[in-house]
């Protein structure tokens, strides 16, 4: 078997749930505000943008005129909410529009709520992510939203992920790692735990193009929804193993150098030591247990990658997707995400890269761009000439 001394700092890997990582320090994560309605996350998560839906239904059903008929509000898909948003239907247009100003209403209030917190004082920007983000209504969503709090005078940007939420966990996982393991490597693999869904991947780093990962990208990705099958804890363990021996194969066929690491985005508070402490009761069986811990468990199965011992590192699913929009955050010291699905993720960031080095480079870079382009047309000119 081998040992999980191997993901601690003595390798030279950080710790799992790190607060300090090579280009973030994480100030806070998973952060469980409540008011006297209970959990204050749980007013701006997706089942909440469904009863606020709801109510706008039954208001209109009592009068007989709910333009989605009987259908159950949560059996409605995100697509057919912004189908009814661009639709000729001007009243089902309404009803998502309704539903759309509510939610915003609670979710900058939420926002508010944590931007007074000590961990979260002068955040300049947040990312939004989650499945919610992934459509139109939750690109208005965010949008109104940050409409709201600027117009109470809060100098903080609300925008949404950049990328897909099935990739952003993925590619979040690069971060985890130290910058020394993509020199001879040009991949990892990663993989994102969820209350429904485990889904893994190969991350091309494309670190050779971009040292900052910002051309990073996702090659292939397997999905087991293993909500539908219902597995033990142990049988989910064994299932993930397969998954990504299988991927770890393909990469290998395709001639991948796939890094010694694998990256695990899983929800809950994730303990130095690799256990999870608490926020995982929607996974199959209690990964909470004090006997049960996935890194060990992983690399049981999985000791070695090509001829290196297997590392991994864990930390917390909405600190990894935060993690993916790094080389886009640098022009913010601070910086925060909220990831909105069955709950409400949040982690909060501050940069580690020096922000005026940061703009002196994008400033050389803009130069450099200006001289090809000079070049390019001086070329063009001379082909011209010559014809």
């Amino acid at each position: 078997m081998a040992e999980d001394s191997l993901t601690t700092t003595n390798a030279g890997i950080a710790a799992h749930g790190a607060t300090r990582l090579p280009s973030v320090e994480i100030d806070s994560y998973n952060i469980e505000i409540k008011d006297e309605d209970g959990f204050l996350g749980d007013r701006a998560s997706k089942g909440a943008f469904q009863r606020l839906l709801d109510d706008w239904r039954k208001a209109l059903r009592e009068t007989g005129d709910d333009p989605f008929g009987r259908r159950d509000t949560k059996k409605i898909a995100k697509s057919a909410l912004d189908e009814a948003l661009a639709g000729d239907d001007v009243a089902a247009a309404a009803v998502v529009h309704s539903a759309i100003e509510d939610f915003a209403q609670e979710l900058a209030h939420v926002t508010k709520r944590f931007l007074r917190t000590k961990a979260w004082a002068e955040t300049e920007c947040i990312v939004v992510g989650g499945g919610f983000r992934q459509s139109r209504v939750g690109e208005l969503a965010i949008a109104r939203t940050d409409i709201l709090l600027k117009a109470e005078g809060h100098a903080v940007d609300l925008v949404p992920i950049r990328f897909h939420p099935d990739e952003a966990g993925l590619l979040g996982c690069l971060h985890l790692a130290p910058s020394w393991i993509f020199e001879g490597h040009d991949s990892i693999l990663a993989v994102d735990i969820g209350g429904s869904n485990i889904r893994c991947g190969v991350v091309e780093t494309a670190w050779k193009k971009a040292p900052d990962l910002s051309k990073a990208s996702v090659w292939k990705s397997d999905l087991w929804r293993h909500a539908d099958d219902e597995p033990t804890r142990e049988g989910a363990v064994k299932r993930l193993t397969r998954m990504l021996k299988d991927l770890i194969s393909e990469a290998e066929d395709e001639g991948f150098k796939l890094a010694p690491f694998i990256g695990i985005s899983c929800p809950g508070v994730i303990n130095p030591d690799g256990s999870i402490e608490k926020g995982a009761q929607n996974l199959p069986g209690n990964w909470e247990s004090s006997k049960f811990h996935l890194p060990r468990s992983l690399l049981e199965g999985i000791p070695m990658i090509g001829s290196h011992d297997t590392a991994i590192l864990m930390h917390n699913d909405g600190v990894a997707q935060g993690l993916s929009e790094v080389p886009f955050m640098q022009e913010f010291e601070r910086w925060g995400v909220l990831t909105i699905g069955t709950g409400l993720g949040n982690a909060r960031f501050t940069n580690r890269r020096d922000k005026d080095k940061v703009k002196k480079d994008r400033e050389k870079e803009k130069e450099k761009d200006k001289e090809k382009d000079k070049e390019k047309g001086k070329k063009d000119k001379d082909s011209k000439e010559k014809a």
